[in-house]
């Protein structure tokens, strides 16, 4: 197994790990800051492992299955992380404002874009490159879509 593969995995069972503590109970934050650098790592972990798989999609590097497989993992994990962070009080950091006045269209921005990770952890489940690329683009679109809309 690759070092990036096992250390993909080790990050992945941790992320799940505390996605599942995290889930059990309202996460505090002593500051607001904290809240806004913890959901900006957040999002940095989701930009580098679906970035990883752009060139993927591309053909610019070889399609390896289980290195996808484990990308897709970890993102999927830590797409559900960020979310707490965005409480009452913790305006800034890249965020408009509108995440706080517009909750209903940011959480719908929000559930479109965990949506789309459903069919790219199929086509990584099932090796289908074609399906991975279709997919990849639907995600890309969801963060697009919430960028323009949520972020500054």
């Amino acid at each position: 197994m690759k070092k990036s593969l096992i250390g993909s995995l080790v990050a992945a069972g941790c992320a799940a790990v505390f996605a599942v503590s995290a889930g059990a109970q309202t996460i505090q934050f002593a500051k607001p800051e904290d809240a806004i650098k913890y959901r900006q790592g957040a999002f940095q972990l989701i930009k580098t492992h679906f970035g990883t798989l752009q060139p993927v999609v591309r053909g610019q590097v070889p399609y390896d299955k289980d290195a996808v497989a484990a990308d897709i993992y970890v993102l999927d994990v830590v797409a559900r992380l960020p979310w707490a962070a965005f409480a009452e009080g913790t305006q800034g950091g890249g965020a408009k404002d509108n995440v706080w006045s517009d909750p209903e269209g940011f959480n719908k921005a929000k559930q479109n874009f965990l949506d789309s990770l459903k069919p790219l952890t199929a086509a990584a489940d099932e090796g289908d490159l074609d399906k991975l690329r279709a997919a990849f683009a639907k995600t890309g679109a969801s963060c697009k879509a919430c960028h323009d809309s949520y972020r500054n």
